[in-house]
């Protein structure tokens, strides 16, 4: 064999368990048919992270100045400099991927990946030469690309996915979003943030539909004030392109009625890169949507065959895909490793104000057999979010009421996500609210909000 080990896909699935097959004494090559990094360094969570940046900036001096002391005249904003901002966050950290693997001695080939055997993989280039890889284990990290359902299918200008939206330099002056999820909040931040008129249609009762009820009303009430448009319980029907604008029909609640705005931002969901792979001539079992069936150390139905990521199917995140990588590459090399709970993964949005959950809501501990006991506190009692001017949401943790463990919860508010951290590593080393609690938090800090939670378990809230 030429490898131990051969990736197909180098997102944060494929690249991190290429470095970690490579720190356990494993031969490696990494494919790709594009980029290092994937979609996420590239043109999904990092530089979307740096766009979201220039829209807090930019929303309070648009809408906030005086509260600040600032006072101007002929203000410019120029979009276009958020996005080449981005495109320098993306390319600085793609390049430290590309020198993670010429430090791990990884060998990066850049083509299309074909699966031949369990042990074989073609490699076609951008000249169409093909040159064949063999390797005793094989992990599938391909990820995923947006569902673009046929009425709803982009052209790339007016019509548009997460990646032309991410690159795209205009601003658009009015747009719809259909899709309540993760990208369309985010997106709805960014340019709701520098003035477009936004309108965010959900098939769903609520946004950000897999989260707590409980969240989904606090972020709508405070996207209404940010003058967003929701539109939930609504199918689109059709998209036409017009000669200035795009009108989207849909059948909502009301009946039938359309909205028209310059671009359309479909952002309905993912379908996994499992065509074209080899993968039905191989024999590797998937699901009706195509996705990648694997075991809790992602090993497929086939010996020696893992898969990792998006392609997976679990939980399209890249934190998640990172950790899946990270058990693949110990397993194959056999060494101890885990097996992930995916209930219990941390999930994060980066929309304004921000959302970070993890483990069940009530319902769903209910639903599982847990007796849940929940506490909950506002960020308007917490300094340093008062200092900061950001004072809206709450953090909620759900215990079980005979174990005392954590088994959830749910956050919207300034820097959540960055709270996540303490509450999952509590969760999994099976902590109470109690010692959550007698764990000093510093203060003024954001985290106060968890601490007084943790006490609210208890019934012991100081500042409220």
């Amino acid at each position: 064999m030429d490898y131990d080990l051969i990736v197909i896909g180098a997102g944060p699935g494929g690249y991190v368990c290429a470095i970690r097959a490579s720190q356990l004494g494993k031969k490696v090559a990494i494919v790709d048919r594009e980029w290092l990094g994937g979609v996420c360094l590239n043109i999904g969570c990092i530089p979307s992270k740096s766009l979201l940046k220039n829209a807090e900036i930019t929303h309070t001096i648009l809408n906030r100045a005086e509260e600040f002391g600032f006072s101007y005249e002929n203000l410019h904003v120029d979009y276009s400099v958020a996005v080449k901002r981005s495109r320098g966050t993306a390319t600085r950290l793609t390049k430290g991927v590309n020198f993670l693997m010429k430090k791990n001695g990884i060998d990066v080939h850049i083509g299309t990946a074909y699966l031949k055997s369990k042990s074989s993989v073609h490699v076609t280039d951008v000249k169409g030469e093909v040159s064949n890889l063999t390797a005793s284990n094989i992990v599938i990290a391909a990820g995923a690309q947006p569902a673009s359902p046929g009425h709803l299918s982009n052209d790339g200008k007016r019509v548009i996915t997460y990646r032309e939206a991410i690159l795209q330099e205009h601003l658009p002056k009015s747009v719809v979003i259909v899709g309540g999820g993760a990208i369309g909040v985010e997106f709805a931040t960014i340019w709701s943030s520098y003035g477009s008129q936004v309108t965010l249609i959900e098939m769903l009762p609520r946004i950000l539909p897999m989260e707590d009820e409980q969240i989904s009303a606090e972020l709508t009430e405070s996207f209404h004030r940010r003058g967003i448009k929701i539109i939930t319980h609504a199918k689109v029907e059709q998209v036409e392109t017009e000669s200035q604008k795009v009108k989207v029909t849909i059948k909502a609640e009301k009946g039938i009625q359309s909205v028209s705005a310059e671009q359309v931002l479909i952002a309905t969901g993912f379908v996994p890169n499992s065509n074209n792979l080899g993968l039905d001539e191989l024999g590797v079992e998937c699901d009706n949507r195509g996705f990648i069936k694997v075991d809790a150390r992602a090993r497929t139905n086939l010996d020696g065959v893992f898969a990792v990521g998006d392609i997976t199917g679990k939980l399209l995140l890249a934190h998640v895909a990172s950790a899946q990588g990270v058990v693949a590459a110990e397993t194959i090399a056999g060494e101890p490793t885990i097996d992930l709970n995916y209930r219990m993964m941390p999930r994060a949005t980066y929309c304004h104000p921000e959302v970070a959950s993890f483990g069940y809501t009530e319902v769903e501990a209910r639903e599982a057999g847990h007796q849940p006991k929940t506490a909950r506190f506002n960020f308007q009692a917490n300094g340093k979010a008062l200092g900061i001017g950001e004072y809206g949401g709450w953090a909620k943790i759900i215990s079980d009421e005979v174990s005392g463990e954590i088994i959830g919860a749910h956050m919207i508010g300034p820097q959540v996500t960055e709270l996540l951290p303490e509450l999952t590593l509590a969760q999994n080393m099976e902590l109470t609210g109690a010692e959550i609690a007698r764990n000093v938090h510093a203060h003024p800090t954001l985290s106060e909000v968890v601490a007084e939670a943790a006490h609210g378990l208890m019934g012991e809230i100081i500042h409220a």
